[in-house]
């Protein structure tokens, strides 16, 4: 009896695709089942092999790494195995990691009772442990050894100077097998590093180090994956870089110009411009404040480069509410005012009347520093329709990847060309001068905005962003609530909820 539970569990633990079929009943896919033959295959070879796997959102990339971590407990339970796993920050990632292995352990027949948890944060089976660790830039890692594995997880989140000072050296000496996991990002990321050198060493010895299973791959196993990711393209758009990224495993660049002439082209409609609502539409203002200028004389600036005060106004398109995929409007470009240097108490009295003349259902106001007096006026002026927009690196962060959410969608759409030079003009110009960066490490905080200095190519003259930062925010309206026909279809919801967690 004894001889046959040994070879029953030699069985079992033949490969992690048999172990986590029998011993937790997990069908591993047979994407997931590749992976972790390879991993597996490296360390119990001892190769010290360094892979990088990437895996479409939402594709069962932890589910893998927790099954690979079990079967490795059990395996090596009776050596000294060590092995060592960051994530980008320990709350959520380091603690939904060490929760996901804590319910492998427990829904496996073998593992189950015999797992210990010690000192919060290291999981074991006999002489076999888990180390689950920070790569916060401030967490103090030092002193751990990965012995067996080293895993770095969401790596494109990652800061590369933290991977090599603290995490590197963990392997150095032990030619642990180390695994990169994460989706595509910029090409300046840790991840976008190690995907580089590992196809350089497939090149040179034909072992298979790179794992990549976008979107289409997954949906093969899975066809109710192909409807959500549908449903994020259709929310977001194809283009759209946390569509490309995420689902797609396509880097982008970490700079550059932030409306290419793909996206340009989506954001100009075929409609009209108007100077007056038409009967039964609604619309919404947008206004993006700046300070007035105190030395502005008749005709002349004290400081020419001063950013204005600029207004779109849009109409709110229904025909996209009704959509299952969509649910949201939306906005046709209809008239546009910029003020450079004006006092806000005149300021007020001109958006006063605009507001009079459109009667917009929401009014997003630009409310940071001196912009808070204008939005608490119009917020007591026009009670229930003023929404209230606070610049920071964040929100004006959140606010870009939105705008691009509605562009990539079809969804905004300026008036559509005229036969001579119009208000639209200016606008343009920004968007074809506006830039982004994107910075290192978790977060995805874009900056975005036109450079400092920048001119216009044909005049000669400062370039602004206020008449695109206004447009912009018509990505605050998709928060709002929407209805067709008596239905709520939005109410109140962020458009990008369902791709926060990055």
């Amino acid at each position: 009896m004894e001889r046959a539970s040994r070879e029953l569990l030699k069985r079992l633990l033949s490969s992690a695709a048999i172990y986590s079929r029998y011993a937790a009943g997990v069908e591993l896919r047979p994407y997931q089942a590749q992976i972790a033959e390879a991993i597996i295959d490296s360390v119990m070879g001892g190769k010290g092999l360094s892979f990088v796997v990437m895996m479409s959102r939402q594709g069962g990339k932890n589910e893998t790494q927790a099954q690979i971590e079990s079967y490795l407990l059990m395996r090596l339970s009776q050596t000294n195995c060590e092995i060592v796993k960051a994530s980008p920050t320990f709350k959520p990632q380091t603690e939904n990691a060490m929760r996901r292995l804590e319910r492998t352990l427990e829904s496996n027949a073998l593992a189950r009772g015999m797992w210990q948890r010690e000192s919060g944060y290291i999981y074991r089976i006999g002489k076999a442990r888990v180390y689950f660790l920070s790569a916060q830039k401030e967490a103090n890692v030092v002193g751990a050894t990965a012995s067996t594995l080293l895993e770095c997880d969401e790596a494109q989140d990652v800061l590369i100077s933290k991977w090599d000072k603290d995490f590197a050296p963990m392997a150095a000496s032990t030619n642990a097998t180390t695994v990169f996991w994460g989706t595509a990002w910029t090409d300046k990321t840790l991840l976008a590093r190690e995907l580089r050198a590992a196809r350089a060493a497939e090149a040179m010895d034909g072992a298979r180090r790179v794992f990549m299973f976008d979107a289409d791959a997954v949906s093969v196993c899975v066809p109710a994956y192909a409807a959500y990711v549908a449903k994020q393209i259709a929310k977001m758009g194809r283009q759209h870089p946390l569509i490309r990224t995420q689902y797609f495993l396509e880097e982008i660049g970490s700079e550059g110009g932030m409306f290419p002439a793909s996206r340009r082209e989506l954001m100009r409609g075929d409609h009209d411009r108007r100077y007056a609502p038409m009967p039964d539409r609604s619309h919404a203002m947008m206004i993006d404040v700046a300070g007035e200028d105190e030395g502005a004389l008749e005709g002349e600036l004290e400081n020419p480069r001063r950013d204005a005060t600029a207004v779109t106004i849009v109409e709110i398109d229904p025909s996209t509410l009704g959509d299952d995929l969509i649910r949201a409007p939306r906005y046709l470009v209809r008239e546009r005012a910029r003020w450079v240097g004006a006092k806000h108490t005149t300021l007020y009295g001109k958006i006063v009347a605009l507001i009079q003349i459109w009667n917009p259902r929401f009014v997003v106001v630009d409310a940071t520093g001196v912009g808070a007096g204008l939005a608490s006026f119009l917020s007591a002026r026009f009670p229930g329709r003023v929404i209230a927009f606070e610049f920071s690196q964040k929100t004006k962060s959140d606010l870009g990847w939105g705008f691009l959410a509605v562009c990539d969608t079809g969804r905004f759409k300026d008036w559509k060309p005229p036969l001579k030079r119009d208000e639209s003009y200016e606008f343009w110009r920004e968007v074809d001068g506006c830039d982004f960066t994107i910075k290192e490490g978790a977060g995805k905080v874009m900056s975005w905005g036109v450079p400092a200095g920048a001119r216009n190519n044909e005049t000669g003259e400062y370039l602004h962003d206020d008449l695109l930062i206004s447009a912009a925010l018509c990505a605050e309206l998709d928060k709002q609530s929407w209805s067709v026909g008596g239905s709520v279809i939005l109410q109140g919801r962020d458009p990008l909820e369902d791709e926060k967690g990055f």
